[in-house]
């Protein structure tokens, strides 16, 4: 296990900075007795926490996903690594967003080291079941989260979402990578997602037979489950937001 900062706590959550890759540093949170209880028993038969690699949007790990980060570890106690792509760097200013981005995109082999080893890290945690582990991601991180998943081959996720991800990958050969279920959040208005985009996407994988949940929610356009987006849609973010947290529970229960 990479160094880590002295843990705070946070509503019955415990929350680290940690180093997982080279120097990137990650955000991780979990809820603190179900870790506890686990580390406590001398037989190990505590019941092992899933995992969630979370992946930020081109704003990088700011306060909304890590307000994320916790509600997810609350609301489902899962232990939640907030990964960093843009190591350290965020900002509110979308030309910088974009820069950031690029810089990622520019380089895909780097980001995707930096996710395996998040996972890799996540796996390491004695209160972690190292078998069940998904990734979610929003925007440009969800674009990132099914570039995880066609990069699992040597640890396998359990689960893939994410929300309006770009660029959205239809290619049916590169898909059948992925042998777990995916979900997809989606609105039909979405300019970097086209609604045709979005459709052979979910073609793709029901001609591949990868188990998937796609919802596509009408009139609304990118970034609509951001708080500070202007098309946030509160009543449908909130609609996601349970699918979500059905589907990670269906394919991560413990």
């Amino acid at each position: 296990m990479t160094n880590s900062t002295a843990p705070t706590t946070n509503e019955g959550l415990q929350i680290n900075k940690v180093k997982y890759f080279d120097n990137v540093s990650g955000y991780l949170v979990y809820p603190s007795a179900s870790a506890s209880a686990i580390n406590s028993s001398s037989a190990g038969a505590g019941k092992k926490l899933p995992g969630i690699i979370m992946i930020h949007e081109y704003w990088g790990l700011n306060d909304n996903i890590k307000n994320m980060a916790h509600t997810l570890a609350k609301q489902a106690g899962y232990v939640v690594l907030a990964v960093d792509l843009f190591e350290g760097q965020s900002t509110k200013d979308p030309n910088q967003a974009r820069q950031l981005m690029k810089s990622v995109i520019d380089n895909p082999q780097g980001a995707i080291s930096n996710l395996q080893a998040a996972v890799k890290y996540v796996s390491s945690l004695p209160f972690v079941n190292s078998s069940k582990i998904a990734s979610i991601g929003w925007c440009f991180g969800g674009g990132q989260s099914l570039q995880l998943a066609l990069h699992s081959e040597q640890h396998p996720l359990a689960a893939t979402a994410l929300y309006y991800g770009t660029p959205l990958v239809t290619d049916k050969q590169e898909l059948s990578k992925i042998k777990w279920p995916v979900l997809g959040i989606f609105g039909d208005h979405d300019l970097a997602n086209p609604l045709p985009l979005i459709n052979t996407f979910k073609a793709a994988l029901d001609t591949d037979g990868i188990t998937n949940e796609i919802t596509i929610y009408k009139g609304l356009g990118h970034a609509f489950a951001n708080p500070s987006a202007a098309n946030y849609a509160p009543q449908q973010t909130a609609d996601a937001w349970q699918k979500t947290l059905k589907f990670l529970s269906k394919y991560l229960s413990h």
